[in-house]
């Protein structure tokens, strides 16, 4: 069984493949005269940029921590999230105002045979690449691939509506309803954009949360559990726990309360707390930031 790609090379290769969505975007939105598909070109293009910007930043995320970063470089990934969702939801939106202003102009006349051979080719792609990137991402777990997944899927999301109404508006040119072809372009994009601009807020909003490092109530739940279960099995007072999250890292800390008059013995006791806690807490590994503190100074951890 080959072995699953690394999430850069997942990025890499859904750069490459959205500039060429990106680019025949450019070149039949032209010859067809289609703001729609000069919309799906653009929209490519942005998106292709966003995805680079992403793998710029797992790039980081893999390395060790530097002397400017020493708590690491997790906190960039909501950050471009938090600016790609919310520039793919501007573009929608000021695309969804240009399809309702040629509305109200009366339409646009576009070359049909032109933008179904493009419709056709774009929804190809991009259900190939969106069902690439669910596959790998099941093993790899990234947001970043999650986001470009939908991403693709809002694509052919949007390319398969145009080729549906480019071939039934194609079917009524020369019929007595032919007068209405002029505004099937815009409307049908006046739709879709307005359908997809909420899609990448639920990434913003998430990512505003790391951001802003609001405690995720499932990690805070599990990190109170398992304090306690400690301060219980160990003879300690209390404890404090302390997490948050910033795009795939998880940071924990728990400060414990140990009676002043109580000889707990060598450090190796401590450090045996501290395997058992990390062992209860789980997801070990270069995203798990675990910090344990014992103190007899309630003071020292609140």
């Amino acid at each position: 069984m080959p072995a699953a790609p690394e999430e850069s090379t997942v990025l890499k290769r859904s750069i490459a493949m959205t500039l060429l969505v990106g680019a025949t975007g450019v070149v039949f939105g032209i010859l067809s005269g289609s703001l729609s598909i000069a919309f799906d070109g653009v929209f490519s293009v942005v998106d292709a940029s966003m995805t680079g910007m992403a793998l710029l930043v797992t790039q980081l995320i893999a390395r060790d921590t530097s002397r400017r970063f020493q708590m690491g470089f997790w906190h960039f990934e909501p950050m471009v999230l938090a600016f790609n969702g919310g520039l793919l939801s501007l573009l929608s939106f000021y695309a969804f105002v240009n399809a309702v202003g040629t509305i109200l102009d009366g339409g646009r006349a576009l070359e049909f045979g032109w933008a179904i051979v493009y419709s056709f080719f774009v929804v190809v792609v991009c259900v190939v690449m969106a069902l690439y990137g669910r596959r790998a991402n099941r093993v790899i777990g990234s947001s970043f691939i999650a986001l470009d997944v939908k991403g693709w899927t809002m694509s052919a999301a949007i390319t398969a509506a145009l080729l549906g109404a480019f071939i039934v508006a194609f079917a009524l040119e020369g019929t007595a309803y032919a007068h209405w072809t002029p505004y099937v372009d815009p409307a049908i994009l006046a739709v879709l954009t307005l359908c997809l601009i909420p899609m990448p807020l639920r990434t913003v909003v998430q990512a505003v949360h790391d951001i802003l490092l609001l405690a995720p109530a499932d990690l805070d739940a599990l990190a109170r559990r398992v304090a306690d279960e400690t301060v219980q099995r160990h003879g300690f007072l209390r404890a404090h726990t302390y997490v948050s999250k910033a795009g795939r890292s998880r940071m924990v800390e728990i400060h414990f309360v140990v009676p002043r008059d109580r000889m707990f013995g060598t450090i190796d006791a401590f450090d045996a707390v501290r395997e058992e806690v990390g062992a209860a807490i789980g997801g070990a590994g270069p995203d798990r930031w675990l910090t344990l503190a014992f103190t007899g100074d309630e003071k020292w951890a609140v």
